[in-house]
């Protein structure tokens, strides 16, 4: 089948979102699908205002129109709520072409973080965005509930994966004191501060993987603290040093699903984090970790109980292609004529480079 998929978060951002759909893009290549990225890549962009590492486009529609005349997508799916989700969605309504969406951020706390957007005014924008899809696709139950009390519609499962080949356990760590450690964006919606200011009541030694713009200010508030920052990790060092950590602190509220969570996991680490969308669905068993209001609580929880060899099986249960599977059978068809022999091969605009 030839699937659209349609996305404002790409490469070379390093994100949750783009983490999935590249994921899920790989898994349904791999099955023999043919998947054509448009992203904000193919059109001119600019850096967001309250975020400048996010890059906004200025979408074509003549582009666009003639890209789905010579593609003739079997299904269309608008990942973002941004300028290529908004002018996707028009074109689409307008021909009367159904299509799914994917609610991955919680805009409204992202939204009334950075610029006091009260979600009052945010959330009838998104139910009007995905009121137009078929079907809109949540990570978790706890999203999902929070959709529907919103008056959102159509709401479907598409739960996550990860690496297990990647992220794998070490040999159990030896510290003479336990290593927390957080991963994660280093900005103001991921609440790291939250991480970095508690005391779980014993000796203990705090790790901060990855960057953003708040990992400077953080730096050097805590130097004096002995906070190991790491910056931005990937690969091989990213999961050796989170498998060399006792206890895994996941202190955002804005996630809708938090993947590092399932890395942690596949590394045997078991995870605290606050009762949130993704901690709530996945931390299930005390094995696994403990969600609590006290972070604090959490963490002598996830220390207290967590099992490196549960840990491990719980993550073995969320592979990219149960995920990719389920993202398919979630798409509807866009009633175009029945599959051409052979693909076809769309070329880019000549203004822009081919997404990886």
């Amino acid at each position: 089948m030839r699937i659209l998929l349609g996305t404002d978060a790409w490469h070379p951002q390093t994100n949750g979102v783009v983490t999935t759909l590249s994921n899920t893009v790989r898994e349904l290549r791999a099955a023999g699908h043919v998947v054509h990225i448009l992203s904000n890549r193919d059109f001119p962009a600019f850096p967001c205002p309250f975020y400048p590492e996010i890059h906004l486009c200025l979408p074509d529609a003549q582009i666009i129109e003639q890209l789905l005349e010579d593609f003739e997508p079997h299904h269309i799916h608008l990942a973002t709520e941004g300028p290529i989700g908004l002018a996707v969605s028009a074109i689409c309504h307008r021909r009367g072409i159904p299509f799914t969406t994917s609610y991955h951020t919680d805009f409204p706390a992202y939204l009334h973080t950075y610029l006091g957007v009260p979600p009052a005014v945010s959330y009838p924008f998104l139910r009007w965005f995905h009121g137009k899809a078929a079907h809109t696709m949540v990570a978790t139950s706890m999203v999902q509930g929070e959709l529907e009390r919103h008056g959102f519609k159509n709401i479907v499962r598409w739960s996550r994966g990860v690496d297990t080949d990647l992220f794998t356990p070490a040999e159990p760590p030896t510290h003479d004191r336990p290593v927390l450690t957080c991963l994660g964006r280093v900005a103001a919606e991921k609440n790291i501060e939250a991480f970095l200011e508690l005391d779980p009541g014993f000796p203990h030694h705090k790790r901060v993987i990855g960057a953003g713009p708040m990992l400077e200010t953080f730096r050097a508030k805590y130097a004096s603290a002995g906070v190991e920052f790491c910056g931005m990790l990937k690969g091989k060092a990213l999961a050796e040093r989170l498998a060399d950590s006792d206890c895994m602190v996941f202190p955002s509220k804005t996630d809708t699903f938090g993947l590092v969570i399932l890395e942690a996991l596949a590394c045997g680490v078991p995870v605290a984090a606050y009762p949130q969308p993704g901690p709530v669905d996945l931390l299930t068993n005390p094995a696994w970790g403990a969600a609590h209001e006290n972070l604090e609580v959490a963490v002598r929880l996830a220390l207290a109980l967590g099992h490196r060899d549960a840990c491990r099986e719980k993550a073995l249960h969320h592979s990219w292609q149960r995920c990719a599977m389920q993202f398919l059978g979630n798409l509807v068809p866009t009633q175009r004529p029945a599959a051409r022999p052979s693909p076809i091969r769309i070329p880019l605009p000549a203004r822009a480079a081919a997404p990886a």
